[in-house]
């Protein structure tokens, strides 16, 4: 692994997808569950729970790179725009920093939609010891 290293992975988010998370989170949030409320929102149709595409990160973290035993010690994001039903979601990470001697990798980490809109930007900090 070296500094500029990169790793994506993608997902349609569905309604099922919004379904699961609510009942696996208990966030019943009517902005993500009832579309009558929604659409009296801001953003006027439902929105994804934010840590389906924060489960996309992870997703990356810790299957493509760093890869397996990757441990996130710290995340400072921000979350730029909503994901809706049907959006199709793109985490990328990319290494910036490395601490061989203590396993530590600093990554810099986006999500985009379909449309390159940018959803999520920040740094994660994780332990990885291969």
């Amino acid at each position: 692994m070296k500094i500029g290293d990169k790793a994506s992975l993608s997902r349609k988010v569905t309604e099922a997808d919004i379904e699961e998370c609510a009942k696996l989170t208990q966030d019943q949030n009517p902005l993500h569950v009832d579309e009558t409320f929604a659409k009296e929102h801001r953003f006027g149709k439902r929105i994804a729970h934010g840590v389906l595409s924060l489960g996309l990160i992870s997703a990356v973290l810790g299957n493509k790179l760093p890869g397996p035993g990757t441990i996130i010690l710290n995340m400072d994001l921000k979350f730029m725009a909503p994901v809706f039903i049907d959006d199709v979601i793109t985490a990328e990470v990319e290494v910036v920093g490395i601490k061989e001697e203590k396993g530590i990798i600093t990554l810099r980490t986006e999500c985009r939609n379909q449309n390159k809109t940018e959803l999520i930007s920040g740094i994660i900090i994780v332990l990885h010891k291969a």
